[in-house]
């Protein structure tokens, strides 16, 4: 077989990796892709000058290489139905439909949705006008909001407020996401530990498909602005079988039953952000695919021949295909360019050393992300620039492996970034045991 991905970042790269194990596909296309990808395996090939939305090209693409299969695999792509017009061609595409992926997309219809079928939430209130939101947060006891751009805002359209001044800053922001943040909503803040599930879905059943636990704040100590993901680390000791027995029942169950009562079923894969409260697990938000950084400390444990599962989501045949992964912790790394999340555009550019050595070092993937090859060199690219993943046994061993590898890589002019505590919730849970 052959399969195109569409998408250009990490996530992407870890799916490409997972199709090359299978000795049913024989060639993986990545479209942009990125440079580095092809480091990986003689069976992925790269499309860098291909636009991510544009969708003639990629259907250009699927007609010149014979392509048996599309995974539309990244949000923007989801939101701009690619999955319902490769159907009207009559190509196999993995994911779901448009209608089904507004449950990320559109932020304010997904929590309408959730409310309509009693996930747990938490109280918010929805607004496309500044000056009533601003008088909503007045009448507000003082307490932790979250702003959200309502739109997809590349992962950074949340905004924390722990007080008022705080939230009516955080309301002037939403302009700065434009569309996406036209209309926003304000959230009580929920106080907890964060976990990311994700489930693997046919419209009407789903199989659970791992638990990571991300770090999304730029710096040590969960601190500074949120981004797309720093690293994360699975399996997370945090969740327990009687939790995920209540995750289903709360919240799985009702989302799948909820979807297909609206006449939306869900196909492909659904990330869960949850949030462990003192009210039990909540709903931070649902995506309509593989997270990142979270796929690449996932994926890389499947045993199940990928195309397999994605073969028996699109016949509506889940259940009869067992989805198995090793028992290995792993962890990931983000490396990013120095002034990530905000600007960094004077480190594009720049050469990146020690990327292919890391990659070879033993129980030590890289997966690519803001990566363009010039010449014989690697440069930035990008804000986040790749994931690094190590494995072992238990967390300690796979977090020393990791900075270990991280050491041997760095960006001309001491532009790398990378927090230096991933795991750390992990290691302090050990402890107490």
């Amino acid at each position: 077989m052959k399969i195109l991905i569409i998408g250009a970042g990490g996530r992407e790269h870890a799916l490409a990796a997972t199709y090359a194990k299978s000795n049913r596909v024989k060639k993986i296309f990545v479209a942009p892709g990125n440079d580095f990808m092809e480091e990986t395996s003689s069976k992925i090939q790269v499309f860098p000058q291909i636009s991510l939305l544009d969708f003639d090209s990629m259907l250009s693409l699927v007609k010149k290489y014979d392509i048996d299969l599309v995974d539309v695999a990244q949000d923007n792509v989801l939101a701009e139905g690619f999955v319902d017009k490769l159907s009207k061609y009559g190509i196999p595409a993995f994911g779901p439909k448009k209608a089904a992926a507004e449950i990320e997309w559109n932020k304010d219809w997904a929590r309408s949705f959730m409310k309509k079928y009693d996930l747990p939430i938490p109280r918010y209130k929805s607004f496309s006008n500044k000056t009533r939101a601003l008088s909503h947060v007045k009448q507000l006891p003082e307490q932790t909001l979250f702003i959200k751009a309502s739109g997809l805002a590349l992962g950074k359209g949340v905004i924390k407020a722990e007080n008022r001044k705080e939230a009516y800053a955080a309301i002037v922001a939403m302009k700065q996401f434009h569309t996406a943040g036209k209309t926003f909503l304000i959230e009580e803040g929920m106080t907890g530990e964060e976990f990311s599930l994700f489930a693997i879905c046919d419209g009407k059943r789903y199989v659970i498909a791992g638990c990571a636990q991300d770090h999304k704040t730029v710096y040590n100590g969960d601190l500074g602005p949120n981004t797309g993901g720093m690293g994360c680390v699975a399996p997370t000791t945090l969740l327990n079988q009687q939790l995920f027995s209540q995750i289903k029942r709360t919240i799985l169950n009702p989302f799948i039953h909820g979807m297909l009562l609206e006449d939306r079923p869900f196909t492909g894969i659904i990330y869960l952000g949850g949030m462990l409260s003192k009210k039990g697990p909540q709903v931070v938000e649902f995506n309509a695919r593989w997270g990142e950084p979270e796929a690449n400390v996932i994926l890389p444990g499947l045993q199940t021949d990928y195309i397999d599962i994605v073969e028996a989501v699109m016949m509506q045949e889940l259940m009869t295909k067992a989805v198995r992964f090793d028992n290995k912790v792993r962890i990931s790394v983000a490396g990013c360019a120095i002034g990530y999340p905000t600007e960094y555009s004077k480190i594009k550019g720049k050469k990146i050393v020690g990327l292919t050595v890391a990659s070879r070092l033993p129980g030590i993937s890289v997966f690519g992300a803001g990566i363009k090859r010039k010449g014989k060199d690697y440069v930035v690219n990008g804000g986040r620039i790749f994931h690094l993943v190590a494995e072992g046994d238990n967390i300690a061993k796979a977090r020393e492996r990791a900075y270990t590898a991280m050491s041997h890589i760095s960006v001309e002019g001491n532009n790398l970034h990378y927090r230096t505590d991933i795991g750390w919730r992990e290691l302090a849970r050990k402890a107490k045991k």
